[in-house]
């Protein structure tokens, strides 16, 4: 250590007893060698091997009279005066067991990378002066916080100075928009630490936020996100979560506003999901698409080695000419409005053809109508339950948004090509309506776990990827923000967690971590990730020059398990059961037996489905009345304009497309 004169360490003891922003006690002092020497970027301290106040991650403050340096502790070191360990051995007569004559000094030296310096310009080394540990007004000013903790900030989580906890902010542009946005944390799989984070930190936003915001959430593993209007389980918060909470400014409570959405099941009366306890289905909205709605999005769910630009050419002749038109084919007018009404438009243009001996209708080949038609015709057999064969639609409220509000989609059970076009739909639909301004609110935050999966750094490139990447490259400008979540960073696609201007990462695999993306941390901070215990998390946030450990409370949110255990989903409903459980949405107090009676006299369960939708999508004033009145197939009599479609006599039993080119 380099002695001072007695006038230096006088003059800055007073300078430090005129100033709130360090606290009193001192740790030690910057130390300079020439093995070592100090940077404008990084310097070193020693302490005493008593103080346990310092470890890795540790907000430091080196202040001379005339600079202050903040920095992070990124190493540390334990010197002795002994030269080798043999010097030891033989001082212990080679016996580990045998007490030393004398006690060996001991000094502790950490490294700290430097967060900031005062003033800025010119910017130096850092030189030797006393070393002290941050306190409130020193975390702020080391993390840049002060610039916008009070105007902008969203409270995260507490950085723990000693015994002291200090609120750490992150700054809404750069999560938000409009100078950066997007969130995404890593962590191994287990820990409930991803998902927790995220919660909490919507609810820190939706506390802090200034404008409107929602949130939709896709539910993509079983019941992760189906109880977040419900509080923990007792016993799974502590007072010290509760102490967090209140030092951060955030209600130690769930969402307040929670609507939840999940297609029907093939059966198209029970809903896909696990939140079908008597207790909870009742909130859980049907989502159900008919032909307008997927027609814009046939590229999704069609196989492209099937449709070619002749095909490409077709669909969209049939979006702009056929679709909600009223149109003469072979002498007949026909209104295209559902699925049911295409596949009779396709039956009456290839009767025109056969009957007429045409090869074209309209410039398009008859192999080109067939094979599109035998593509359209199974969209709603294929996604049966999410899409509708007539024309019912059941979606999120679209220019209807409520601020401070989470939409859960759950598609966890969906099949991977009906989950690109969930995603794929909502996430444009979003899109439109925040361009057009008229969705309901300003800003809309998108949560996806799972990376791994869906938007992988290796293999196809699926609709889904496309569409996460177009959010996380160009929402920000929207209002579009994503948070996302994987267990393997570097398996994820490059651009979406390299757009994401705040990144977050729980307890880490040591594979993971030797991955050529963490190579900028230090061998400490990697061996602390790897032994990160639950409820503290390392940041990187634009304002941070050096990654920062924090801790955050469990939100008090019912995890998907618990809430399983008590809310049990249940059995598939039969048909009558089904039918007046939907109704009664429209009105609790819907006799049971009248709909079991009014479903008795009907054979057609089709036709019971279909009248159901009808009665859901109209709101009546009477949902049983008119529910019995949308009813038109009665002891198997058909209405004029539903007679059986024309049999395609060459097309394969099996429903495959016998023309494989055109």
């Amino acid at each position: 250590m380099i002695n001072e004169p007695h006038t230096s360490a006088s003059n800055e003891s007073t300078f430090f007893a005129k100033t709130t922003e360090i606290t009193d006690r001192q740790i030690g002092r910057v130390i300079a060698t020439k093995d070592k020497p100090n940077t404008a970027y990084e310097f070193y301290f020693w302490t005493s091997c008593d103080d346990a106040s310092v470890g890795i991650g540790t907000l430091v403050v080196a202040a001379s009279p005339k600079t202050r340096a903040y920095g992070v502790v990124v190493e540390g070191f334990s010197f002795t005066d002994l030269e080798s360990p043999l010097h030891e051995y033989i001082g212990l007569n080679g016996d580990p067991r045998m007490e030393a004559q004398t006690s060996r000094p001991e000094v502790r030296c950490y490294k700290a990378a430097v967060l900031r310096v005062e003033p800025e310009e010119p910017l130096q080394p850092v030189p030797v002066a006393p070393v002290y540990l941050a306190d409130d007004v020193g975390v702020a000013k080391a993390l840049r916080m002060d610039s916008f903790q009070y105007t902008t900030g969203i409270p995260v989580g507490l950085y723990q100075n000693g015994d002291e906890l200090s609120p750490v902010y992150i700054d809404s542009e750069f999560l938000l928009g409009p100078e950066a946005a997007h969130l995404n944390v890593t962590g191994v799989s287990g820990l409930a630490t991803k998902t927790s984070a995220i919660e909490f930190i919507l609810l820190s936003i939706f506390e802090h936020f200034k404008e409107d915001i929602a949130v939709v959430c896709f539910n993509v593993k079983g019941s992760d996100l189906l109880f977040l209007d419900y509080p923990a389980e007792e016993n799974m918060l502590d007072e010290r979560d509760r102490k967090m909470h209140s030092l951060l400014g955030v209600p130690c409570e769930p969402f307040r506003n929670v609507k939840y959405f999940a297609p029907f099941k093939p059966d198209r009366v029970n809903l896909n999901t696990l939140r079908t306890n008597p207790e909870l289905v009742q909130s859980v909205t049907p989502l159900s698409w008919g032909l307008n709605e997927v027609l814009e999005f046939t590229e999704v769910v069609l196989n492209r080695d099937d449709i070619d630009a002749k095909a490409d050419a077709l669909i969209e002749f049939i979006r702009q000419r056929v679709i909600n038109q009223t149109t003469e084919v072979n002498g007949q007018q026909i209104t295209v409005r559902n699925f049911q009404d295409l596949n009779r438009w396709f039956d009456l243009v290839m009767r025109d053809m056969e009957e007429n001996n045409k090869s074209e209708w309209k410039t398009h080949h008859y192999a080109t109508i067939r094979k599109v038609h035998n593509r359209l015709s199974n969209l709603s057999t294929r996604y049966k339950g999410l899409i509708s064969p007539d024309e019912f639609v059941s979606d999120l409220p679209w220019g209807r948004f409520e601020d401070r509000t989470v939409y859960v989609v759950d598609v966890a059970n969906l099949e991977p090509q009906a989950q690109d076009l969930v995603f794929t739909r909502i996430v444009s639909e979003l899109r439109h309506h925040l361009e057009t301004g008229k969705l309901g609110v300003k800003h809309v935050i998108v949560v996806v776990d799972e990376l791994n999966k869906y938007a992988p750094a290796d293999g196809p490139d699926t609709y889904l990827r496309q569409t996460l990447l177009d959010i996380s490259e160009r929402g920000r400008y929207l209002g579009l923000v994503l948070f996302s979540a994987q267990q393997f960073r570097s398996q994820v696609h490059k651009r979406i967690v390299g757009n994401s201007g705040t990144c977050i990462y729980g307890r880490m695999d040591m594979d993971e971590l030797a991955t050529p993306g963490y190579q900028v941390l230090t061998s400490a901070t990697k061996e602390k990730l790897a032994t990160l215990p639950k409820g503290q998390l390392m940041i990187r946030h634009p304002h941070f020059t050096q990654p920062i450990f924090v801790k955050f409370p469990r939100p008090n949110i019912m995890r998907g398990p618990d809430g399983i255990r008590r809310y049990p989903p249940a059995e598939d409903l039969p048909l009558d059961e089904a039918v007046w459980l939907n109704l009664s949405r429209l009105d609790p107090s819907i006799s049971r037996n009248e709909v079991r009676d009014i479903v008795a006299e009907t054979s057609d369960q089709d036709e019971i489905i279909r009248a159901m939708n009808l009665t859901l999508q109209r709101v009546p004033q009477d949902p049983v009345a008119a529910f019995r009145s949308a009813i038109r197939k009665k002891a198997g009599v058909l209405s004029p304009e539903e007679k059986p479609s024309i049999a395609i006599k060459d097309a394969g039993s099996d429903g495959s497309d016998p023309f494989e080119t055109i």
